[in-house]
């Protein structure tokens, strides 16, 4: 029988692999989409379940036919909108040269940043580049025994800045929730921090294969680190961090947003989290983080799948995940 090898795994994109330095993902760039509206939303990570659905992708082998689905749920409640945040374009990257803030702030605000006293900043609205909302979320609505708000920008969709910005002003104060920005069935990029593992051995790290019976030493190491003299390789597969990194996944499919919490919540709640209060999201596969762990969702960055409408669901299991 041959002798099993396994060439060392993951991508040399994510180096070094060290822990993230916030645990909300940081998005720095949004696409560019004519229509005006929010480029982006955010859940809480509530667990996974399975579903039944008539599967409607044009090119599937079981196209027609009921199939089961892993499913991510996340819990969604409204966020609003803080301030509108303007920047400016030029050799040196972007600058904030202007904002404006509600005066209609929540108190917990104030528990992650200081409340401005002036709610504006004065700018030329000629002079910018772009425009983003600046959002935070509303915790104290859910089970997660959280009051600390998330705060962070999302990007604003239009075919000029000036119509991006006075997009940004009527959404000033008010609640956007999550059916305002997505519908079902549309394909969105998921940004998180994945779930932290610690320092881990190449073996876990990076799926070498385990080393020979015979080997003098500890059969879980890489068999060369490298030449004595010369280039001792990063490449070479050492034991570090693993997880608690952030990660973006493209072309996730939502399945449903729904309103109606009794058709999610299982008997006894989810494990580690509880029952779903707000308006929910279930989106296709896994997505990246541990339990209560914030996930943003946007609209795509690359070329997405054709599919016409959302597939119809005919069944979401509510057996205890206890």
């Amino acid at each position: 029988m041959p002798r099993m090898r396994s060439p060392r795994q993951g991508s040399m994109q994510y180096w070094p692999r060290s822990r993230a330095s916030d645990i909300v993902a940081r998005i720095r760039t949004w696409p560019a989409v004519k229509d005006q509206k929010v480029l982006g939303f955010a859940g809480y990570k509530v667990g996974m379940t399975h579903i039944f659905i008539k599967d409607n992708a044009p090119n599937s082998m079981t196209k027609g036919d009921e199939i089961s689905v892993p499913v991510t749920v996340l819990e969604c409640p409204p966020i609003k909108v803080a301030g509108v945040m303007a920047y400016r374009h030029d050799a040196y990257g972007s600058h904030c040269v202007g904002q404006i803030f509600t005066d209609k702030l929540d108190k917990e605000v104030s528990r992650r940043l200081p409340v401005p006293k002036k709610a504006q900043k004065p700018f030329d609205p000629k002079d910018i580049s772009d425009v983003r909302i600046l959002v935070y979320t509303q915790p104290s609505s859910t089970g997660i025994g959280k009051k600390t708000p998330e705060v962070f920008e999302l990007g604003v969709g239009g075919a000029n800045p000036k119509d991006r910005f006075a997009f940004a002003q009527t959404l000033l104060g008010k609640e956007v929730k999550i059916s305002d920005v997505f519908s079902n069935g549309m394909i969105v990029d998921s940004v998180s921090v994945t779930k932290g593992k610690g320092l881990q051995g190449p073996v876990k790290r990076h799926g070498i294969a385990l080393r020979s019976h015979k080997s003098e030493k500890t059969k879980r190491g890489p068999g060369s680190l490298g030449p004595w003299h010369g280039f001792r390789g990063w490449r070479t597969p050492h034991q570090g961090q693993m997880g608690f990194q952030q990660r973006l996944e493209h072309n996730k499919q939502i399945i449903l947003i729904g309103d109606d919490v009794s058709k999610i919540n299982p008997a006894g709640g989810f494990m580690r989290y509880g029952v779903v209060k707000n308006q929910y999201l279930l989106v296709k596969g896994s997505l990246g983080g541990a339990v209560r762990r914030l996930v943003k969702l946007t609209v795509p960055r690359r070329i997405v799948p054709k599919i016409k409408e959302a597939p119809q669901v005919t069944y979401v299991s509510l057996a205890s995940k206890q």
